[in-house]
């Protein structure tokens, strides 16, 4: 008998927000999945009943429907992979089959003309997402969302190593990789798609934007990780998430590393809201709203996590929240004893990156309020850098 567990509630200051069309684009993707045929027709059949078209609205609340429907069959797709290939299939404890299976998949993303898996069902989901991202992003946008879907792949086949094993990763290393098989950076490009602009690669690879990007995947993750555990631990194969981690490495009950993983994911959480409450200033519009959506991301996962039957398995109910607490259960502003991300809070330290000049090259940038005020704040002070001396 598996002991019960309940996850309480947890920290989040994000406001929830949907997008209008939710219930119409949840539709489309069970079509789309129906169409192309992703998965056996049973794990088809639990993917459909997951509202992943609900979630996709969450994370982009005000964006474009049509990017919106792109990541949500995205999303439904990666879980073809995940559940089907890594998790389900033999190739999940097969670590030299998957990569090979993965990289003829990420090959069709590359060059979708290729005449190769034509009657796969996976490939014919990524050719058509492939074209429709091609379609609403700009190039530059597609390779990136290429080069995300490759780190995720090489992720998965470090899980299916340990998979085979039977062994549990250290938590600094499981830290590293969750950042990426969690399939959070595949999404990033996405979030700019949904709302028509290209953030500059000068902007994106700032140290501090690349730290928010970081720290929102961990928050996503180890959330995640806690409202699957239920899930997870009731199956009858192996399973790796930060729970399971954090009693291997500190030999902890698995109430005890429930805590621990929300004390961390907590830090993480402030962290991230003062890193974002200092950039947003000086940012562009286009920074802005990347900042925004990251933490609409944030908590359109949260939303979705706490409410997908996915997760509340209501034939075997599970103990999750079903709302937030206002304030973190840990307030302290020390870094996770992680060394991987302890990087992060170095940047408590250091002021913030200095503003870009704007691109005229790169479109109109979006509205929105954080974009507006920094706008007045570089006339406000360009009013002052030109008075005559001595005025």
């Amino acid at each position: 008998m598996w002991p019960e567990l309940t996850v309480p509630p947890i920290y989040s200051p994000i406001p929830p927000a949907i997008h209008p069309s939710h219930a119409a684009i949840d539709a489309q993707t069970t079509a789309w999945a129906e169409a192309v045929g992703i998965g056996s027709s049973e794990l088809r059949n639990r993917l459909v009943q997951h509202d992943i078209g609900t979630f996709a609205a969450r994370v982009l609340p005000e964006g474009r429907a049509a990017v919106v429907g792109i990541l949500a069959d995205f999303v439904l797709w990666l879980f073809g992979v995940d559940d089907g290939y890594c998790e389900e299939g033999e190739l999940g404890r097969q670590p030299g089959q998957l990569m090979a299976a993965l990289l003829r998949l990420l090959r069709v993303a590359q060059n979708p003309e290729v005449p190769m898996l034509l009657d796969d069902p996976l490939a014919r989901g990524l050719r058509d997402l492939q074209r429709r991202i091609s379609e609403h992003g700009t190039v530059g946008q597609a390779a990136l969302w290429v080069h995300a879907l490759r780190e995720y792949f090489s992720t998965v086949v470090w899980e299916a190593e340990h998979r085979r094993a039977g062994t549990v990763p250290d938590l600094n290393d499981y830290t590293l990789m969750r950042l990426y098989d969690g399939a959070t950076t595949v999404v990033l490009p996405l979030l700019e798609m949904g709302h028509g602009y290209e953030l500059q690669p000068a902007e994106r690879d700032q140290k501090s934007v690349r730290a928010a990007v970081e720290m929102a995947s961990f928050i996503i993750t180890w959330d995640n990780d806690l409202f699957s555990h239920h899930k997870e631990s009731r199956g009858t194969g192996y399973y790796l998430n930060a729970v399971r981690v954090l009693e291997h490495e500190y030999q902890l009950s698995p109430g005890q590393a429930i805590d621990m993983a929300i004390s961390q994911r907590d830090r993480v959480m402030r962290l991230f809201l003062r890193l974002r409450e200092r950039m947003l200033p000086a940012a562009s519009p286009q920074l802005g709203q990347y900042l925004t959506s990251l933490a609409t991301f944030i908590r359109g996962a949260q939303d979705w996590g706490i409410s997908s039957v996915r997760y509340t398995t209501p034939d075997d109910p599970a103990g999750l929240p079903t709302a937030f607490r206002e304030t973190p259960t840990d307030r302290s502003d020390k870094p996770v004893d992680i060394p991987v991300i302890s990087w992060w809070w170095d940047l408590d330290l250091v002021r913030p990156d200095p503003p870009l000049a704007q691109d005229t090259q790169a479109g109109s940038p979006p509205s929105t309020p954080e974009g507006a005020k920094a706008r007045r704040r570089r006339k406000d002070s360009s009013r002052v850098l030109s008075c005559p001396s001595g005025t």
